[in-house]
């Protein structure tokens, strides 16, 4: 009998999934925001008869990213066949080409648009079975928390948690366009940081006068966003969780986002696990104080890097074109 997949071969998807910075300050591993960064994602099944991957990169990751099922774009595309239609055969062929602008280990989010490109693919594949939410939960359960996964797929600031404490349960996820005039100052370092080192940092307990300070920030950063007071975003950009511990393998970390504050910003904080540090503003003349802020800090630092403005990006994941 022939393979389901078979129905499949020769057909491309073309996808393209956004950058996203995750925690913002105090929301950690729940809140996030889309940039306007993307990564451009072709695929074409080759079926299983050919079984091998192909695989070209232009940008970012370049002769780096793993041409396997470990690569997450590939695995994203796996597991949202196999949920849909059933165990997929050994040596499926991929023939995969990706323009990518988000820099990898950078906290910009760059395997949370892969599985997300990946499970959008697949899905779209299939003629769309699955549902939004169930994507966001495939993705949360390769990614380990949805934070970045319901930004790229989503689009917009979001907010995300697993609704039970069951592994693979449910999540939910709501979003809030980002104001029109709204702009993420991003210092990129050179430096790469890798988001298991930077957990490994993390203490196993907290006092509870931090966690209690991070939920009261995050529970009215958001609110603030829901109906319009984006001001907000300088009480939820101050975290007492996590960044002070990650502030001692990344020591620049604080001096950052201490300038950027200084200069105006609204708000200024740690990109994800990092190493790029993200700070908020709405007007020219503030973006050019922050760009030398960082730029003094950075010179002060010898850390080499680069500075991008760039908008939030309310449009999550979508689709390309499909043949």
């Amino acid at each position: 009998m022939m393979h389901w997949l078979a129905e499949l071969d020769g057909r491309r998807i073309s996808v393209e999934v956004p950058a996203s910075s995750a925690n913002l300050g105090a929301g950690y591993d729940c809140v996030g925001l889309a940039l306007s960064m993307v990564d451009r994602i072709d695929v074409e099944v080759r079926g299983w008869s050919r079984g091998t991957i192909e695989l070209n990169v232009d940008g970012e990751g370049a002769g780096e990213l793993a041409d396997d099922a470990s690569n997450r774009f590939i695995r994203g595309l796996e597991t949202v066949l196999s949920e849909a239609r059933g165990p997929l055969p050994d040596g499926v062929g991929w023939r995969i080409h990706m323009e990518n602008e988000i820099p990898l280990a950078r906290g910009l989010g760059s395997s949370a648009a892969a599985t997300v490109g990946g499970l959008l693919a697949g899905n779209t594949l299939l003629g769309e079975p699955l549902t939004t939410a169930d994507l966001l939960r495939l993705a949360a359960d390769i990614e380990g928390h949805p934070d970045n996964a319901a930004a790229a797929l989503l689009g917009g600031f979001t907010i995300a948690a697993r609704v039970d404490d069951e592994a693979g349960g449910p999540v939910e996820a709501l979003r809030f366009d980002a104001p029109r005039d709204l702009r993420a100052v991003l210092f990129i370092p050179e430096l790469r940081l890798s988001t298991e080192a930077m957990r490994e940092a993390l203490p196993e307990t907290v006092p509870l006068a931090d966690a209690v300070a991070n939920i009261g920030r995050t529970a009215l950063g958001m609110a603030g966003l829901a109906i319009g007071r984006h001001d907000l975003l300088r009480a939820m950009t101050v975290d007492r969780l996590h960044e002070p511990y990650r502030a001692r393998i990344y020591p620049a970390l604080p001096l950052l986002v201490a300038a950027a504050r200084e200069a105006g910003a609204i708000g200024a904080c740690l990109s994800g696990a990092g190493s790029t540090v993200l700070a908020f503003a709405d007007s020219v003349a503030t973006f050019t104080r922050i760009e030398a802020a960082y730029a003094a800090v950075a010179a002060d630092q010898d850390l080499a890097g680069r500075i991008d403005v760039v908008m939030p990006r309310n449009t999550g994941a979508r689709v390309l074109s499909r043949s």
